[in-house]
């Protein structure tokens, strides 16, 4: 799977665009317009309120799956050791728990029904990201 080294570099470029596209649309009343939320935006936002949870959130949403990232490309291109898989394949669990807070925190506020929350493309553009970052990190260690 010679591909997948291509494929993982092209998270690098992915994974910013991802930060930036519109996750949810939300807004506090139903016959308002609602505003797009992307990844940045809610940590720009997050770090005014809760400077500690902005950043787990920071570590959870850019950090992580970036580094993880960039550690296999180093490991695919023989620039880094294959030992340091387990610690890649770490970080990206630690990735996929911040898909896991979004996904809660979607389902609490249509729950308490005060506003209105829909999902955007940008969900499912981030989720792929860090799904393809998984995959690729358990097959990459599979082409050593």
């Amino acid at each position: 799977m010679r591909g997948s080294r291509w494929l993982n570099l092209a998270l690098l470029v992915l994974f910013p665009v991802s930060w930036f596209a519109p996750l949810l649309r939300a807004g506090l009343l139903p016959f308002f317009d609602l505003d797009a939320i992307s990844v940045i935006s809610g940590l720009q936002a997050l770090w005014q309120k809760d400077v500690a949870l902005a950043l787990l959130v920071t570590f959870l949403a850019l950090f992580a799956p970036y580094v993880k990232t960039l550690g296999l490309a180093l490991v695919q291109f023989d620039l880094a050791s294959p030992r340091l898989m387990p610690v890649l394949r770490g970080l990206g669990r630690l990735a996929m728990a911040d898909i896991f807070l979004m996904a809660l925190y979607i389902v609490l506020a249509k729950g308490v029904g005060l506003g209105r929350v829909e999902t955007a493309w940008g969900l499912y553009f981030f989720t792929g990201c860090i799904l393809a970052s998984l995959a690729l990190s358990h097959f990459g260690a599979k082409d050593r």
